[in-house]
Order: structure tokens, then C-alpha cells, then sequence
């Protein structure tokens, strides 16, 4: 009986620890070989390296654009939020991608333009929006990198069809607000002649808004309801031109090529971890604190700097848990200026995920070597570990970073991170191994 018993035993084990046997080993990033002097950035959103060593950094939170000497001790401003350089900042938000061979986009929604940078860092020519209704999914970050399929058509995630609830009956009933599926499309759009067709749909986080207003009519509490561990899909366009969306139900690559043929790979081993409520619970209190914390940061920042739409303002929100809405104008009411907090709520337990989700939303990134690293959420204490996917969908590396950093973009044969400090950002470059 015993050993019937620890034969079975063993056997689960083995089963449990098949799909890390499947697996590389994980190992440490390569040493650092480079550091940018302190208080030049506020944040590193964006790396874009260059073919002699520079690298064009896209700093969101102090709105500039600088290029980096190769040695990261001197930079140039490309553009910022003064006048002083000759191109502006634009806005807000503006995100930076690659283009054709070593030249960038620069993308700017509220200017409504796309200023291409040559492998000089130099501003070649600018280009209009395609559509200036996506602009903000332009931007990168919760909504996946926009990239170029090698017919260089712009592919790009959209928004899906939103659903507008009738009025409440009772004035002093919550007011539920428009809401969107729990999937988007990506789309491909040739800049030639603007038409535009969607390749697929991806999984994304929803949620549920209500407010109610006073008497005067203006909004006083908004009310959102959402999964702080949301299951999604993350996407990027590799180096060879194709869309490469990772599956976060089963942990699989979908690959579609310039034609929009599908080739799915088989699911990648992960050690998924099982949740009962008590971890549910703790990974939801951390989740929501962490929100809170960064909604209340961004939320003073955009009272300083509002931006032109609610809607994008909303969206860059929404992945942090924490939403903040733009008070309608009225006569003798609130300012425009002024911002209605809102604060996130969990949904029931047993409405979570069962198992924690292996990635997070903009979890993916692309190498120049037509690889996919994709940052996972396996708990470590010495930084995060991604899985480096082949072509064939096979993981070939998983690499832990050091702890507190974020990969930003890659180079030939390096990584760049971003790291932040008690005066903004700094920029990182280690060697790959």
C-alpha cells in the first residue's frame, strides 16, 4: 500500500514537472555594459537603436525625444515640450516605432502626424495619420507595438464595437457608461492608399463604468469594475514581418503572415500556478494597491497637462486599474481642467481566473533576430523572467532581468532597460548574454 501510494506520488510529481523539464533553464541577463547619467529621464518607453551605437530614446513622462551618444553619457534633444528645439513634443502621448530599415516613426495623435526619422536620428520627411480616430492606439504599451509586415502595411490593434446601455429610469440611479468587448481587432492599413482590413482579434481587459451625479447634474462618483488579473492575448510584428500575437488562455503563438495566413505553434510548457481565494485575494489587494498608487500619479499629471480626449485618457488608464474622467462643462459648474477620481473595483472571487495568468498586457516584445520575448509573471524576487520564443514557437531562452527593470527595445546583440531612480529614469545596456 505505501508503495503504491509513493509510486503515485512520484508519478504526479513527475507530471507537475514535465513542462519545466521541457524548458531552459532560466539564467541572468548579460552584464551591463552601459548607464545614462542621472536626471536626464523621466521615463524609457521607447528604444530605438541606431546603426552607428546611438539610440533614440522616447521619454513619455517628461514629453522629449533624445539621442544618445553611444556611451549613454551625452544626448541631443530631438524634440520636447518647449519650442527650444524646433519640433515640439506635440501632446501628451507619442509613441516611437520602427520603420523602413534603421529609419523610426515618431508618431504624434494630437498634430496628427508621423515624422520619420533617418538612421541618423535626423527628421527625413512627415507623414499624416492614416486615421486619425486610432491614434491612440498608436501609442504602444497596453495596446502592443505597432510595426510594419513586409508589405509594410502599419499593423496596429484597434477597438471594438462599444455597447451604450439605456438611461437609468431613476435619476438617482447609477448611470451606466458605454462598454467595450473583451476583444479588439488588429488591423493592417497600407499608408499608400489608407485602406485598411482586420488580420484578427486579441483578448483584452473590460470593464464595467457606472456614475451617479448631484443635483446639479455633474458626475460625483464613478464607479469601475474590472479583474485585476486579467487573461489576454499580447501581440508584436517580428523582424521578418509577422504578426506574432501570444494566446494567454493556453500559452500558444499564432503567427499570420503579409497575406493574413494563420500558422498556430503548439502551447508553450509553463508551470501554471492554480489560485484558490486566498491568493486570488492577495494578488488582487497587490494589484489594486499598486493601481491606486500609479492612477493617483497620473492623474495629478494630467490635471497639469490635460490631454485632447477622454477616451484616450481613459484607455491609457484602464490597464492601471484606476480611471480618471474629464468633468463635462456646464454652465457655472467644474472647469473642463478638472477630473472626476475613480476608483477600481474587484469583481467576485469566483469571476477570476482559476489559474494565474502567465503574462500581462504589452508583454511582448520583438528582438532583431525574429525572436519574441515575452515578460511572464512567474513571482521572483530578482526580477522578471521572460520566455524567448523562435519563429517555430519554440522557447529557446528564458533570461531574468535585473530586478526593477523593464526591456525597452533591443540592439545588435544587446537590451536596453529602463530603470527608475529617486530623480526620474535612468537607460540601461547589457549584453544579451
Amino acid at each position: 500500500m505505501n508503495l503504491t501510494f509513493r509510486a503515485l506520488a512520484i508519478s504526479a510529481c513527475l507530471a507537475l514537472n514535465a513542462p519545466l523539464a521541457q524548458l531552459p533553464p532560466v539564467r541572468p541577463l548579460g552584464p551591463v555594459t552601459h548607464v545614462s547619467p542621472a536626471g536626464m529621464l523621466g521615463s524609457v518607453t521607447a528604444v530605438r537603436a541606431l546603426p552607428d551605437g546611438r539610440v533614440i530614446v522616447n521619454d513619455l513622462t517628461w514629453r522629449q525625444l533624445l539621442l544618445f551618444e553611444r556611451e549613454l553619457a551625452k544626448s541631443t534633444v530631438l524634440a520636447d515640450s518647449t519650442a527650444a528645439t524646433g519640433r515640439t513634443y506635440g501632446g501628451q502621448f507619442a509613441s516611437l516605432i520602427a520603420f523602413r530599415g534603421d529609419s523610426s516613426l515618431f508618431i504624434e495623435p494630437q498634430s496628427m502626424s508621423m515624422v520619420v526619422l533617418d538612421q541618423t536620428g535626423a527628421t527625413a520627411r512627415v507623414i499624416g495619420l492614416p486615421r486619425p480616430a486610432d491614434g491612440m492606439f498608436l501609442m504602444g504599451g497596453p495596446f502592443g507595438t505597432p510595426g510594419f509586415d513586409s508589405r509594410e502595411h502599419l499593423v496596429y490593434r484597434g477597438m471594438g464595437p462599444r455597447t451604450v446601455p439605456p438611461p437609468p429610469a431613476d435619476a438617482n440611479a447609477p448611470e451606466y457608461m458605454p462598454s467595450f468587448p473583451d476583444s479588439a481587432p488588429v488591423f493592417r492599413i497600407n499608408l499608400a492608399t489608407r485602406q485598411r482590413d482586420t488580420v484578427t482579434w486579441v483578448r483584452v481587459p473590460t470593464y464595467v463604468a457606472s456614475r451617479t451625479r448631484d443635483q446639479t447634474g455633474m458626475p460625483v462618483v464613478l464607479r469601475i469594475v474590472a479583474s485585476p488579473i486579467p487573461v489576454v492575448d499580447v501581440w508584436t510584428v517580428t523582424a521578418d514581418g509577422r504578426l506574432a500575437i501570444v494566446r494567454g488562455a493556453d500559452f500558444h503563438v499564432d503567427w499570420f503572415d503579409a497575406a493574413g495566413q494563420r500558422v498556430a505553434t503548439p502551447k508553450i510548457p509553463y508551470p501554471w500556478q492554480r489560485l484558490d481565494d486566498d491568493a486570488k485575494q492577495r494578488l488582487a489587494d497587490s494589484a489594486m494597491a499598486a493601481a491606486d498608487a500609479r492612477g493617483e500619479e497620473m492623474r495629478r499629471a494630467f490635471q497639469e497637462h490635460p490631454v485632447s480626449s477622454p477616451m484616450m485618457m481613459d484607455a491609457l488608464m484602464r490597464p492601471l486599474g484606476t480611471v480618471v474622467s474629464r468633468s463635462p462643462a456646464a454652465a457655472g459648474g467644474r472647469p473642463l481642467s478638472e477630473f472626476v477620481p475613480s476608483r477600481f473595483v474587484m469583481p467576485p472571487l469566483d469571476q477570476l481566473p482559476s489559474y494565474r495568468p502567465a503574462f500581462e498586457v504589452g508583454g511582448a516584445l520583438a528582438d532583431r533576430d525574429g525572436n519574441l520575448w515575452v515578460r511572464t509573471t512567474a513571482p521572483s524576487d530578482r526580477g522578471a523572467i521572460y520566455f524567448v520564443i523562435n519563429g517555430r514557437g519554440e522557447v529557446i531562452d528564458r533570461v531574468q532581468i535585473p530586478f526593477g527593470r523593464v526591456i525597452a527595445g533591443f540592439g545588435k546583440g544587446v537590451v536596453y532597460m529602463g530603470v527608475l531612480d529617486d530623480k526620474g529614469a535612468r537607460l540601461e545596456v547589457a549584453s544579451v548574454r
